[in-house]
């Protein structure tokens, strides 16, 4: 069982950068896949971004490309995601979910109910 762990939420002003990171303890390999999901006041949690652990490849929800960047350490079992020109809209508590790389990131990305392991989420407030 994999524990995950989130950290670098915030309060920023529209237009700051934060980084988030998702630190994985317990059992995991490189045939996984960690996703960045989102969750706002009154709103389904939505996909934001993803990365395989194996091969590095990306998801970006339409919403955030552009502006926030996946990347991954292996050896420190943690993914980071960088998010720049932050907007009011970003303002939710974002999650990091694992689960086997049954498919593709481009297929699994949008979709959290494909996902079983959840950190506890970190709150992202972007406003003035």
């Amino acid at each position: 069982q994999v524990q995950l762990v989130e950290s670098g939420g915030g309060l920023v002003q529209p237009g700051g950068s934060l980084r988030l990171s998702c630190a994985a303890s317990g059992f995991t390999t490189d045939y996984y896949v960690i996703g960045w999901f989102r969750q706002a006041p009154g709103k389904e949690r939505e996909g934001v971004s993803c990365i395989s652990r194996r091969d590095g490849s990306t998801y970006y929800a339409d919403s955030v490309k552009g502006r926030f960047t996946i990347s991954r350490d292996n050896a420190k079992n943690t993914v980071y995601l960088q998010m720049n020109s932050l907007k009011p809209e970003d303002t939710a508590v974002y999650y990091c979910a694992e689960e086997y790389a049954f498919s593709t990131t481009q297929e699994m990305g949008a979709y959290p109910t494909l996902f079983g392991s959840w950190g506890q989420g970190t709150q992202v407030t972007v406003s003035s």
